[in-house]
């Protein structure tokens, strides 16, 4: 439910859909499925050339092909940032280690380090790693 003050008159505003998954461009969609599946400890559930996709059960990602990608390079994007995916862990060094472990590279700008960090996948989309509220 929505919260709003008196003079709107919407007190709920129910939605018409459900997400149904996110799909992220990649060069490489098989690789890219891997890096994800390690980091949330999803199952890799289709793996093809042009796409391939990783779910939890009730939640998917998946990633298709698309021929001469690249990434935004943040934070001095060559184009522009369309997204980037949160997740929250209990260690902010730990996670750190671990996606750099699995192929992620760290931008040389971090808004705030200390509560979380703006890491880039191996095709360069940007996410960040966030301390547990």
């Amino acid at each position: 439910m929505i919260e709003t003050d008196s003079t709107d008159e919407r007190l709920d505003m129910p939605g018409f859909a459900t997400l149904a998954m996110i799909n992220l461009d990649a060069e490489d969609p098989a690789a890219l499925a891997s890096f994800y599946s390690q980091v949330l400890g999803w199952e890799v559930q289709h793996s093809q050339e042009e796409y391939a996709m990783i779910g939890d059960g009730s939640t998917s990602i998946g990633f298709g092909k698309v021929p001469g990608y690249s990434g935004p390079g943040w934070p001095g994007e060559s184009t522009p940032k369309r997204f980037h995916l949160d997740f929250y862990v209990d260690d902010l060094d730990k996670a750190e280690e671990q996606a750099l472990a699995l192929g992620a590279t760290t931008p040389s700008e971090q808004p705030q380090p200390d509560r979380w960090r703006v890491l880039l996948d191996p095709a360069g989309h940007p996410f960040d790693v966030c301390l547990r509220s």
